[in-house]
């Protein structure tokens, strides 16, 4: 009879720790890796032409795309900063600015 309640306690102490595993994954693990999926596609489909905001909050337009390296054009002066695509932290769409602006 002892025996039979030692492994019963056993297997109920490896329940809990699973079930914290479980829910870990799908609150922090899960989510963070389809943001960093969505990130990744949008940094492969950049675009001469598109304009982007850098991780570091500089709002530009891409003039020259080679491998990993973006030219972006900001300021009235038209001054360009090299950077890493990495850097770029998102585009800014104009089909979306012009329908938000509509509904307003």
């Amino acid at each position: 009879m002892a025996a039979a309640n030692a492994g019963g306690a056993g297997l109920g102490g490896f329940i809990i720790p699973i079930a914290f595993l479980v829910i870990f994954y799908v609150f922090a693990i899960r989510p963070q890796k389809k943001r960093e999926k969505e990130i990744r596609e949008m940094r492969e489909s950049l675009r001469v032409g598109d304009e982007v905001i850098t991780i570091g909050g500089i709002y530009g337009k891409i003039v020259k795309l080679k491998d990993d390296m973006v030219t972006i054009e900001v300021g009235a002066n038209k001054t360009k900063i090299d950077l890493t695509k990495w850097a770029i932290g998102s585009t800014i769409n104009k089909q979306e600015t012009k329908e938000n602006n509509e509904e307003k």
